[in-house]
């Protein structure tokens, strides 16, 4: 069978496959792990590493980013929550990464905290006086309840064993103040699987441990108990809210065609406009 590709993977056929061994069975071993081992056992980090040492040539290693391009994926994150904030706003960002987003989010609001489980994530010699990294260990968010009026997390989701993200979910919303929002960006499983088994497979396998339908989350949030959800469509910065029932309807039309014509279909810039995962929650 012929490997197919995620959108600029140039790798060589024989590479590719490797890197899907590898993240299956390590993927695996997450899946199949107790609370305990991802948690107090570190087991997250611990396979990642695995995963980098034993697959060199992974994007994640080898790809270098234009600063032009870091600047415009920058510009579009904030555009999508910089309609939600205000000079008061106390802001949280559960997994920052290099932390871009949250410090630049800190020049407009009143409070900024990042939540990750490394002290390590930024390299920032100073960070604003109103900043504040906060360590977790991958599902509890150790600050206040009801202190957040704004909570973001970009793909972020997918990567947590469904367990973690329940319980990772049911703390965000803990820390929201009554009507505080958690903007949560992540893949559409109907289109996807958006992880290195797109290449062999049709559902996610590899360190995307789960990826969601918005049906589902949905779902998932009003369990929670956040009472009002709405979803966001749009591209490269540009979002409007658009009716959840559409987006589900969509993903039901889609889900009844044959994986290699859905895979065409829903990858196209207008279906990934669609039904690329933003969805807000307000509490």
């Amino acid at each position: 069978m012929s490997c197919r590709r995620l959108k600029g993977d140039e790798r060589p056929e024989h590479e590719i496959r490797e890197h899907y061994a590898v993240e299956v069975l390590l993927a695996d071993q997450l899946r199949a792990s107790s609370k305990e081992a991802r948690v107090s056992g570190n087991l997250y980090s611990i396979l990642y590493e695995e995963l980098y040492r034993k697959v060199p040539h992974h994007q994640q290693l080898t790809r270098k980013a234009s600063a032009e391009g870091t600047a415009k994926s920058l510009e579009w994150q904030y555009r999508m929550v910089g309609r939600f904030l205000r000079p008061q706003t106390r802001f949280l960002e559960v997994g920052p990464g290099d932390c871009a987003l949250s410090i630049k989010v800190a020049a407009m609001v009143e409070q900024v905290y990042a939540v990750d489980i490394s002290a390590t994530i930024t390299s920032h010699a100073s960070v604003p006086s109103n900043f504040k990294l906060v360590l977790s260990d991958g599902c509890d968010v150790p600050l206040p309840e009801k202190c957040i009026d704004i909570a973001y997390s970009n793909q972020l989701m997918e990567h947590l064993h469904p367990d973690d993200a329940r319980e990772q979910l049911q703390n965000i919303y803990k820390t929201l103040k009554p009507e505080g929002r958690y903007i949560c960006i992540t893949p559409n499983k109907v289109n996807g699987p958006w992880d290195v088994s797109y290449c062999c497979d049709q559902e996610a396998r590899g360190f995307h441990l789960k990826e969601y339908s918005i049906r589902e989350l949905v779902q998932l949030f009003r369990e929670v108990g956040f009472r009002q959800l709405s979803a966001y469509a749009g591209a490269r910065g540009y979002y409007v809210r658009f009716p959840i029932f559409l987006i589900i309807a969509l993903e039901d039309l889609l889900s009844l065609l044959p994986f290699r014509i859905r895979s065409g279909i829903g990858r196209c810039l207008l279906f990934r406009a669609m039904m690329g995962i933003r969805m807000v929650g307000m509490k």
